[in-house]
């Protein structure tokens, strides 16, 4: 049996995940989470083989999924996480791929693709969103012009109004090297200004 743990702050998304993986023979489904953190305990219990981690969590929660993702996989012998969520930029997907998530999945996938995600993830192998691969062969066909990790995160914050001050404070960098930051979005974009940017990045899915 492959032993796993529903992490989402949604009960009726747990309710919808619980109802469609309770009807394969080889799962069962030991535990729930509302919180990120509460994922985190119980994933370090015994007795967990696959952890299905949402990234957003209501304000009861400190952690997001990317954060309790690395917490969960920095120990040993940890279980697997397969993310399932709604978001699908590079803003989402790198932290969570970075932080030790096996698999990506969006939560419109089919009840099929989402029980062969989660045998892959308790085989250790890679289940990833169509829409997620493309993008991540992308990056590794055209590197150059591929946004870095903290690139995005520089961008995702420019799109939610920050200024380069408010993002340097955000994210203790300085402001040179957040205007830094720019100048290489900039030039990987192909644009000239902040709002171009983020138009552009959001076209990529880059960003929300």
């Amino acid at each position: 049996m492959i032993r796993l743990l529903i992490a989402d702050d949604h009960p009726v998304v747990r309710a919808g995940l619980r109802a469609v993986l309770e009807g394969e023979p080889d799962f069962a489904i030991v535990a729930e989470a509302a919180t990120a953190e509460r994922a985190v305990e119980l994933a370090a219990e015994p007795g967990v083989d696959v952890v299905l981690m949402d990234l957003q969590f209501g304000p009861g929660s400190a952690l997001n999924g990317a954060q309790a993702t690395a917490a969960i996989t920095a120990r040993a012998g940890a279980p697997r996480v397969l993310v399932v969520t709604t978001y699908d930029s590079d803003a989402d997907t790198l932290p969570a791929l970075e932080a030790g998530a096996t698999g990506y999945l969006l939560k419109d996938a089919p009840p099929e693709q989402l029980a062969q995600a989660v045998r892959a993830a308790a085989a250790g192998r890679s289940a990833l969103a169509p829409s997620v691969a493309d993008r991540l062969l992308e990056r590794m066909r055209t590197p150059a012009a591929a946004l870095s990790a903290r690139e995005t995160e520089v961008l995702g914050l420019v799109a939610d109004g920050l200024t380069n001050q408010q993002v340097s404070q955000r994210l203790h960098l300085s402001q040179a090297t957040v205007k830094s930051h720019l100048v290489h979005i900039y030039t990987k974009l192909g644009v000239d200004s902040r709002t171009a940017a983020v138009r552009a990045a959001r076209g990529r899915g880059l960003i929300r």
